[in-house]
């Protein structure tokens, strides 16, 4: 009776794609490749695959992005699903949409050779196979309503940063310019930053001071009741 159900349905395929979003003087770039097999060989399209037999559709998504890295364990967040009966040419598609951050430093650069991957400023995003362009409007989008509550955006970062490094990022995640005052005034009154005593002094003689994202401290604070707004 189970077997016949089922087998009155009609099957198609369900797939993931990741919309990996690296940052970069000042820019954030999304990693892209050219496919080298049909249906649109030789256009640019996100980084994706099938969902596996016995894979969970968060475990497809974290070994995309893990073949595609060499990174375990990369932060990650589902973006939605993406339906449309005629988005694929191949066959019937479903596919659901994650975003992963990530700082470009940390990639396996002999694996972007292997995908053909490149990393690609967002203003100059080209025309992507399928919905792609839309999954990475909606990314940006839903990005920047969890930055401004969840400290996401240190994962772009380098472990070590300044001050100005980290109010470029919050600029290009919310594409304004933000007060600088008052973006330290926040930084400040929220205490989750630990200065060190090292200075990058690339940008002048004086320097700006290193920080770290204190993680453990944030938690503990969470846990109280801590609510994160930038």
């Amino acid at each position: 009776m189970t077997a016949a159900f089922y087998q009155n349905e009609v099957k198609f395929f369900v797939a993931v794609d990741c919309i990996i979003l690296g940052f970069n003087s000042g820019e954030l770039n999304v990693l892209l490749y050219k496919r080298n097999f049909e249906p649109l060989k030789g256009q640019w399209s996100l980084m994706g695959g099938f969902i596996k037999s016995g894979e969970s559709v968060n475990e497809a998504a974290s070994r995309v992005l893990t073949e595609c890295s060499g990174i375990d364990n990369l932060f990650m967040d589902q973006v939605g699903a993406y339906g449309d009966v005629t988005r694929d040419l191949g066959e019937r598609v479903i596919s659901v949409a994650y975003y992963s951050l990530v700082n470009m430093n940390d990639f396996n650069r002999e694996l972007l050779k292997e995908h053909n991957a490149e990393w690609v400023k967002i203003s100059e995003i080209p025309e992507l196979i399928f919905d792609h362009n839309q999954m990475v409007a909606d990314t940006l989008a839903r990005l920047k309503r969890k930055a401004a509550t969840c400290p996401i955006g240190f994962n772009l970062l380098p472990e070590k940063f300044t001050l100005p490094q980290l109010q470029s990022l919050y600029e290009a995640i919310y594409q304004t310019p933000l007060d600088k005052r008052n973006f330290r005034k926040k930084l400040n009154s929220m205490d989750i930053l630990e200065k060190l005593d090292e200075k990058d002094k690339k940008g002048s003689k004086r320097g700006a001071f290193y920080y770290m994202f204190n993680k453990e401290k944030y938690d503990r604070l969470l846990n109280q009741g801590f609510y994160f707004s930038l």
